[in-house]
């Protein structure tokens, strides 16, 4: 048998000069093809287009090579003749950069830096090689941190990083002093927690946890912790182990094991049964933030539902742990937002709101002022960037004043909160956690290269550098889905999309953000039970709101709220509800309905989304209205197309989707990209059949054929064709509705309830709490490199943006 010999990985340069050697004539063709479209930049479809463009028998003479490869791998050709330049995208997370000279046909590797200085002149138009540019590179921080090399490791960070810092500090007995300090400085407004002074050293601690378990083992399990307490108390232990017997005895031996033979998973147990979280604070400054009656105002939706419907479960379990840890201590969550002066009918206005659903819990409200004053009036999310540094000095005395304490952990929420909480965690020592929800970066293409072509209506300068400075200063992120921070085969995540970038004129990212970094994970959240659950729980059914959204479905009116009329009231319903902008895409939905009339004829099609009742200020939703009304003419869908004005009422809007479920209709989100999909999970958790896009986060919500169906929203063809089998299959076989609906709860069950994410999203905050203490993941390097970045460019940017004027 011959000997199997090692041999050299050859480079991506090396395997395309070999491809370029025996196929020159054909990637000729490809490249000239590709050359001729000028100085730009070109997307992976052009790409290929281009490719399907030459013979099919050179294709295939291609397809087997390092080339064929290469340009399926591409996500941008940068062409400046006769140079071309590849981002090739290996896999998630791991890029390379190449140029080929077409007229030579010389391959050359570039490093970040020469591949985004060539980017550049598609914007200078010269190299401007002399010229010092600012490069950013938060590499250096971090190079000698362990992280995951696996794709599949990506988004699972904390489970990394206990195994990795777990085996490094608990090596020997004495690596173990940083959880033995990390006990001792457990207090609560002045209370000691878990180990008081009479345990010094480690053999101390190992001797009264021995004790303590053997005295507890003559004990009953139900033994409440007060009938101990004092016993404990003399010998070093305080409240916090436990609030019986059991309990206690359980925290105990964990620790005994740790000290002993510490394995990741016992560590991750046990510092998510510490007491560490009694106070929190979450950042959502823009939009209109309020439990009733603002849902469909601009930039209001998704991510006020999403915190809405997360600190009433956060609640709860904060309150379940705080009992089973033994103590007395009442929670608080503030969720702080900007106050609103001209509140327009709603509570924006109000300073302190407490929480449907919740008993501790409150909207703090802290508006935005200059030299000049308050501002009164609502305005964009794009146009916040001036106000944010002294609302966050503000935030800081309004919180603490509130609690009476600071907090022990800051969530933040898109761009500018996730800055204030950066802001805030910095000034305060607090761990941070950093929920993105959606970064504008990857929902306009080009919008870096090209920033200023966007900067007066979106101002991304700011709002980039604010994403750089959170991302790289929180202590833990947490996304949907993985999608959201590493795309997926062919798509480049949000996160992924900030790992290298040029701003030409401003600064050059050379490293901005790494998704192997342990510092991400998947937390996906749910659907609040109590508003949304399944048609058949026919006991819980809201029949009282059933006349109400008849009329809304079917009442042969046509007004500011419903246009058009449905005159088969016993067809299904197709159904969706979002808001009316291009992303969305509901009017190309309406244009896909209106061109097949096999579909027509099966199901009416409901859509909620725009506000009819009132002008719109939002250009994009204008369009989109135009649109709408000329469909409707156009395509003459009256009788079995109804428009319902955006609905502001949860409840009612809970028990809208089970009477969809009634007619045996379906849900269909056709947005172009959807970062995760809300409406997605309301729609399955109560029972209704899924239809929702491919790009984003619903492609991991939905097992395709099982739980719903994706969607691509590039080829209407394929959805319409897809829903008429659905439709026509469920008029001959209503097993088929029944099983895809069961399919959907059966999923949500499994992977997307708020306890889940509640009890998740906890145990993140104990365990990087610790790392926080005990480690150096809290760099002092990085954080002086962020003030000066924050100081030096973020502050001038934010002051370039005009202050809004009353009117």
């Amino acid at each position: 048998m011959p000997e199997r010999v090692l041999t050299r990985v050859h480079s991506l340069r090396e395997r395309l000069d070999s491809t370029l050697l025996t196929h020159r004539n054909e990637i000729l063709m490809v490249l000239s093809r590709i050359e001729s479209h000028g100085k730009g930049i070109l997307k992976p479809h052009q790409l290929m287009s281009e490719f399907e463009e030459i013979c099919k028998e050179d294709q295939s003479k291609l397809q087997d090579g390092a080339f064929y490869e290469v340009l399926k791998c591409t996500q941008e050709a940068i062409v400046l003749p006769p140079w071309v330049a590849l981002a090739i995208r290996l896999r998630p997370g791991v890029w390379e950069y190449v140029r080929v000279n077409v007229n030579a046909l010389v391959v050359e590797e570039l490093t970040v830096p020469e591949y985004l200085h060539f980017k550049e002149e598609l914007v200078d138009g010269t190299s401007n090689g002399g010229n010092f540019v600012l490069e950013l590179d938060f590499e250096p921080f971090t190079s000698s941190f362990p992280r995951p090399t696996l794709t599949k490791s990506i988004g699972n960070g904390v489970e990394f990083l206990n195994r990795h810092l777990s085996a490094k500090m608990f090596h020997d007995k004495d690596s173990m002093h940083p959880l033995l300090d990390f006990l001792r400085t457990h207090h609560c407004k002045g209370k000691t927690m878990m180990l008081n002074d009479r345990i010094q050293n480690l053999n101390s601690l190992q001797s009264v946890l021995r004790k303590a378990s053997e005295y507890l083992s003559t004990l009953d399990a139900a033994t409440p912790y007060s009938d101990f307490e004092h016993k404990f108390q003399e010998i070093g232990l305080e409240r916090g182990w436990g609030d019986k017997a059991e309990r206690v005895m359980e925290m105990i031996q964990m620790l005994l094991d740790l000290l002993e033979a510490p394995d990741a998973g016992t560590l991750e147990k046990f510092l998510g049964r510490i007491p560490m979280v009694f106070n929190v604070v979450i950042l959502s400054p823009h939009g209109y933030f309020a439990q009733e009656n603002v849902l469909g105002y601009p930039d209001t939706g998704g991510q006020v539902v999403y915190i809405l419907d997360q600190v009433p479960a956060l609640e709860r379990e904060m309150l379940k742990r705080i009992k089973e840890q033994g103590l007395d201590i009442v929670p608080r969550i503030l969720i702080v937002t900007r106050l609103l002066p001209d509140a327009v009918g709603t509570t924006c206005g109000q300073r302190l709101e407490k929480v449907f659903g919740a008993e501790h819990s409150h909207i703090l409200r802290v508006p935005f002022r200059t030299e000049k004053g308050i501002l009164r009036k609502w305005i964009s999310r794009f146009e916040v960037w001036p106000y944010i540094e002294t609302f966050t000095e503000d935030v800081a005395k309004e919180v603490t004043a509130e609690l009476q304490a600071k907090p022990d952990l800051i969530i933040g929420n898109y761009s500018e909160g996730n800055l204030v909480a950066s802001l805030l965690a910095h000034k305060l020592g607090v761990t941070q956690c950093t929920i993105a929800h959606a970064l504008e970066k990857t929902k306009y293409p080009d919008s870096d290269i090209y920033w200023k072509n966007f900067e007066e209506k979106y101002h991304f300068s700011s709002q980039f550098t604010a994403d750089l400075i959170a991302m790289n200063h929180t202590d833990f992120i947490i996304t949907s889905t993985f999608q959201e921070i590493a795309g997926s085969k062919d798509t480049v995540g949000q996160y992924e999309s900030h790992t290298a970038f040029t701003m030409p004129g401003l600064y050059r990212v050379v490293h901005g953000i790494d998704v192997f970094d342990p510092k991400f994970n998947i937390v996906s959240p749910g659907a609040d039970m109590g508003i949304y659950y399944s048609y058949t729980e026919k006991e819980k059914r809201l029949t009282a709101l059933h006349p109400e959204i008849q009329e809304l479905l079917f009442s042969s009116v046509e007004n500011e709220e419903h246009l058009c009329v449905l005159k088969d009231k016993n067809k299904p319903i197709l159904f969706t509800m979002a808001r009316l902008d291009n992303v969305k895409n509901l009017t190309g939905l309406v244009e896909w309905y209106a061109k097949n009339d096999r579909l027509r004829e099966l199901v009416n099609l409901v859509v909620v989304g725009g506000d009819r009742r009132k002008e719109s200020k939002d250009l994009e939703e204008q369009a989109q209205m135009k649109k709408m009304h000329e469909l409707i003419e156009n395509y003459k869908l009256n009788g079995q197309f109804r428009w319902i004005s955006s609905q502001m009422n949860r409840v009612r809007n809970g028990e809208l989707y089970r009477v969809i479920a009634d007619t045996r209709g379906a849900f269909i989100q056709p947005a172009f990209y959807e970062a995760f999909g809300l409406t997605v999970v309301e729609a399955m958790t109560s029972g209704l059949p899924t239809f929702a896009t491919l790009h984003g986060g619903p492609a991991e919500i939905i097992v395709h054929g099982k739980s719903g169906f994706h969607i691509d929203p590039y080829h209407g063809d394929q959805v319409t064709e897809l829903l008429v089998n659905f439709f026509e299959k469920t008029k001959e076989d209503p097993a088929h509705w029944e099983a895809i609906s069961k399919g959907g709860l059966q999923r949500i069950q499994e992977k997307y309830t708020w306890q889940i994410y509640s009890d998740r999203l906890l145990t993140l905050a104990g365990v990087y709490g610790f790392w926080k203490h005990v480690s150096k993941l809290d760099r002092l390097e990085i954080r002086r490199y962020l003030e000066m970045f924050f100081a030096l460019k973020y502050r001038k940017l934010a002051e370039s943006v005009p202050l809004a004027v009353d009117e």
